[in-house]
């Protein structure tokens, strides 16, 4: 008797896990369905913003990806100053090109990306554990924008990504001097750093411009 509640226990499970596995795939496949029939009509476009329907697929797919095991992890590094600025910095550097210095994604290329770069500082994004965030930065969201960061090699002891976390737990209380600070950060093309030292050069004035030996007035 004992045997066969074990074994109805196991069915149970199993047959749990294959139904959560059945309702992603038929998600997926309706998804597929869906996304072709727009196609259809609107042509193949990034520019036409995903529907409400492919919204929620895509949510619910994007949970179903992560390790259960990963949605249970809890940041390991203390909620202080100092974290926090390691992984402002690194947003501000690496991130806010795609996501914007205060995560809403209003950015040339996040608008751009099929689907955009979501705001960050939503329940959306706030509501999943610090395990799925960690998770999606290390290894990337398929059929998106998102690439996978980070050494592979470090599994779950990438201390610089659980930094990002932290500052992204920050984005809703953001302040604008924060912001300000952030901008001095981030990434800038070869035009950007020689029109900032024109402007650098102007405000400073002649005075403070040092002259060439063969160029100083005679005493």
């Amino acid at each position: 008797m004992l045997f066969a509640v074990e074994d109805e226990g196991a069915i149970d499970l199993i047959s749990g896990k294959t139904g959560m596995w059945t309702i992603a795939i038929l998600l997926v496949i309706t998804s597929a369905i869906l996304f072709a029939l727009r196609l259809r009509q609107t042509g193949l476009s990034t520019r036409t913003p995903p529907g409400p329907f492919e919204r929620l697929a895509a949510k619910h797919i994007r949970r179903w990806l992560v390790p259960i095991r990963m949605r249970k992890e809890t940041n390991p590094l203390a909620a202080n100053a100092e974290i926090l600025k390691q992984g402002m910095d690194h947003w501000a550097d690496h991130c806010a090109t795609c996501h914007a210095n205060n995560g809403s994604g209003d950015t040339e290329m996040g608008r751009n990306f099929y689907p955009p770069a979501p705001d960050m500082r939503t329940a959306e994004t706030q509501s999943l554990s610090d395990g799925e965030l960690y998770y999606i930065i290390r290894n990337g969201v398929p059929l998106t924008g998102m690439p996978a960061w980070g050494d592979p090699r470090l599994g779950n002891s990438d201390s610089q990504t659980w930094a990002l976390v932290s500052f992204i737990r920050h984005l809703p209380t953001l302040t604008p001097g924060e912001v300000a600070g952030m901008q001095k950060l981030n990434p800038k093309s070869a035009t950007e750093r020689e029109e900032e030292q024109e402007e650098e050069d102007f405000l400073n004035g002649p005075a403070n411009t040092k002259l060439e030996p063969n160029t100083r007035r005679k005493q």
